[in-house]
């Protein structure tokens, strides 16, 4: 046993060059430029929208200028007038504090709904990388089914001119021949399929591209840079927030209130000119019947958001541990591939020096020579399948070093 775990380990150290490195190679590397530039457009949107978001408090300065003529008993009148008029909120019981506070945790919020719309593209294109990776895998292996099929049918044909078997046999053979070399069709369709999904979302040349190697990452480290939990994090921080906000609102405000007006009326007989400003403050304090209700709702968006992060934990959790049990079953599957391959290594140097000695057939010699290349071919495909699961966890994970 320890012999077969020594064999493990050093065939996970060498079958490493369909890999590149994690830590060299950025994940998002696999997604097309055009992707990156619209996923770097909404970073910008959420920046303008928070700066919007952030001095939303700012009231504007309003700028009013008319021109008018009439003729009221035939006697023209110019009327000009120009206004300048500001009413500026300069205390609001913290609403202000809160809005603006508000206004940063929805960028976070924001920024972190984008990033899991751009790992989830990530993790399609890596998947579909490594799924045309396995797919070639696969084409080898089933060629080499198609070798063994082909080498049955022949001992199949000479034994029944032999008068050895009869046609039922050689039927059989002829059909299991037929079988395999449809299922090679399957995969290379299924390969376009994939092939043509790649193109639509990456740059990279699938054919030269190496599938990155993930590493199996610890639960807690899983956890701790989640990019699903810091979202839910920051909606609990973007909701509490609100909620002050929402309380602020039905709160005393203080406001700042200022104007200049010029007016002018021109006629044959007169020109009548007025001048005056004003500014003051103004308290005002909202009396709502639905003042209650509204606050009620949103200490319960705040309350839901911070049952939901819990709920969220042990989803991940769930999806963690699924993931761990899966890569454990194929490792137990490469253990019993690597055993098989053993087996058949064992006899091929058997009847290779059975061959020698005229009891084999050179038949015997490349049925086996296939199955142990055959096993070898399952090993790789079991570790891709290992790394599509890590892929799940990876879709979630985002730890910049």
């Amino acid at each position: 046993m320890r012999v077969l775990n020594l064999l493990i380990v050093l065939f996970l150290l060498f079958s490493g060059n369909i890999f590149a490195e994690e830590k060299n190679v950025k994940l998002e590397a696999y997604i097309s430029k055009n992707k990156k530039d619209l996923f770097s457009y909404d970073y910008k949107k959420i920046d303008m929208e928070t700066l919007k978001l952030r001095d939303s408090w700012i009231a504007p300065i309003k700028l009013n200028y008319s021109y008018n003529k009439t003729n009221p008993r035939d006697i023209e009148q110019t009327l000009r007038s120009t206004s300048i008029k500001m009413d500026q909120s300069i205390f609001q019981s913290g609403g202000i504090y809160y809005g603006i506070k508000f206004a940063e945790a929805s960028k976070v919020y924001s920024n972190y709904s984008v990033d899991v719309q751009k790992r989830k593209l990530v993790k399609d294109a890596i998947s579909l990388l490594m799924q045309i990776k396995q797919m070639d895998l696969k084409i080898k292996r089933q060629k080499l089914q198609i070798e063994n099929s082909e080498i049955k049918l022949e001992q199949k044909k000479e034994q029944y001119l032999n008068g050895q078997l009869d046609s039922g046999f050689l039927d059989n053979a002829i059909i299991e021949r037929n079988l395999v070399i449809q299922t090679l069709y399957d995969i290379q369709t299924n390969k376009q399929r994939l092939v043509s999904k790649f193109k639509a979302i990456s740059d990279i040349n699938y054919e030269n591209a190496d599938i990155p190697y993930l590493k199996i990452l610890d639960k807690d480290k899983f956890l701790k840079y989640n990019i699903v939990i810091n979202m839910s994090k920051s909606e609990i921080e973007k909701n509490r927030y609100a909620k002050d906000m929402v309380v602020s609102k039905y709160l005393p405000h203080l406001s700042f209130v200022a104007g200049y007006n010029w007016d002018k009326t021109e006629s044959q007989q007169l020109v009548d000119k007025d001048e005056y400003y004003n500014y003051g403050l103004r308290v005002s304090v909202p009396l709502d019947i639905n003042t209650f209700r509204d606050v009620e709702v949103s200490k319960l968006d705040y309350l839901k958001s911070q049952t939901l992060i819990t709920d969220k934990k042990r989803e991940l959790l769930a999806i963690y541990e699924q993931v761990m049990q899966n890569i454990e079953n194929y490792d137990k599957k490469k253990t019993l591939s690597i055993e098989n391959r053993d087996i058949y290594e064992k006899l091929l140097l058997d009847t290779k020096e059975l061959f020698k000695a005229g009891y084999k057939t050179e038949y015997d010699v490349g049925l086996l020579e296939n199955s142990v290349e055959i096993q070898k071919i399952d090993l790789k495909i079991f570790d891709i399948d290992k790394q599509l699961e890590l892929l799940t966890l990876y879709e979630m994970y985002k730890h910049e070093i």
